[in-house]
């Protein structure tokens, strides 16, 4: 009789986890490279997988070179003056100063020092030491503090807690040298959620920033996952605030995309319903998201971090030309939501524009019927 409840649990197994996995994988089979039936993306001249840019979420030639100048020289000169000449409020600050921050982090985890060697990063520790009053070096620590926290440590720990605080007071000394410049709230944000203010303390630096950025895509994202059910919210608390930023979003906001990241953030871990992604709330949020790339600026830096995760979404709902039109526009670079949550993100991205190229193939499309 246990045997027989043992087979009874294997058919059941079976009957769930097949069906789910041929979703996973957009009821397209997987046919190896070389195949006739295979399609091949290198066809609508995609970048080769290992050339995927994993940095960035979209091209910013002026920052990649000076990334290059100071890894390379290790002198911080030309990153104070690219921020100094980047505008305070808007989005690209935000990423560039991730983007330093997250360079200075990738060194000193790859040359933690010793005896013999200094420690990977020197140029930050001295940029805030020759320059203390520089409102972008202070940014960049602060922010440098945040990214090591949750590198090297376990949220709820002492390590954790006490880099955290670090990053705290950082980012009150950053605020202080550039009292209207949203940045210091910004990078607050996550130190909100790693040390879990309460919410009239979390409410409190957010208004600081609507103050300062009303419209900042990128402080929306960063404030969402503090209401988001994994921390310190619920799914209904998250949606509320994507909403109502969607709602108040100005002509040409990337805001009436923030529903979507709101769903995202809450995708159950395994989904047996067949059709989840073509439901009445994904299919809301994902045409409140094409709607506001349809209307964004072709120069808005969040414009790149929407289309990413239009693909995941239009790809899981097998909406292949819409989900090719997206790779058009985002291919080369795989810096964002959802790939970042990979181990390889060039791997995961090269496997939803595989199953791209093929559902479109496979309902007639080719590289002559995608317009350009």
């Amino acid at each position: 009789m246990e045997i027989l409840w043992v087979l009874v649990a294997l058919l059941m197994i079976g009957f769930v986890l097949v069906p789910f996995m041929r979703r996973r994988r957009g009821m397209i089979e997987q046919v190896p490279p070389g195949h006739p039936d295979a399609a091949d993306p290198a066809n609508y001249g995609f970048v080769r997988q290992e050339e995927l840019d994993i940095r960035m979420p979209g091209p910013d030639q002026d920052l990649l070179d000076v990334l290059d100048l100071v890894q390379r020289t290790q002198d911080y000169r030309a990153a104070a003056q690219l921020l100094a000449g980047t505008e305070a409020e808007g989005e690209k600050r935000w990423q560039r100063v991730q983007a330093f921050a997250g360079a200075a982090a990738l060194e000193l985890q790859q040359r933690p020092g010793g005896v013999s060697e200094a420690p990977g990063g020197q140029w930050l520790r001295v940029w805030r030491t020759e320059q203390p009053k520089d409102a972008g070096g202070a940014a960049v620590h602060a922010e440098f503090l945040v990214q090591q926290a949750w590198r090297t440590a376990t949220p709820g720990t002492d390590e954790f807690r006490i880099i955290m605080e670090e990053a705290r007071s950082a980012c009150g000394e950053a605020a202080l040298l550039a009292p209207g410049d949203p940045i210091p709230y910004i990078i607050e944000l996550s130190v909100a959620r790693g040390l879990a203010y309460p919410r009239p303390e979390f409410e409190q630096l957010w208004l600081k920033i609507l103050d300062r950025a009303p419209s900042h895509m990128g402080a929306h994202l960063a404030a969402l996952h503090y209401w988001c059910e994994k921390w310190h919210g619920s799914r209904q608390l998250a949606y509320e605030f994507a909403e109502a930023a969607a709602a108040r979003a100005p002509q040409g906001s990337l805001l009436a995309a923030m529903p979507l990241f709101a769903v995202f953030e809450h995708l159950p871990e395994v989904n047996l319903v067949s059709g989840f992604y073509q439901s009445e709330v994904v299919t809301k949020a994902m045409h409140g998201a094409l709607f506001a790339v349809h209307a964004a600026r072709s120069d808005d830096p969040m414009l790149a971090h929407v289309r990413h995760l239009l693909v995941f979404f239009l790809v899981r709902g097998e909406r292949w030309a819409e989900a090719m039109d997206q790779l058009l526009h985002v291919d080369g670079h795989v810096g964002a939501l959802p790939w970042t949550l990979s181990a390889d993100p060039a791997a995961e991205f090269a496997v939803y524009r595989a199953l791209a190229v093929a559902g479109y193939e496979a309902n007639g499309g080719s590289p002559a019927t995608l317009p350009h």
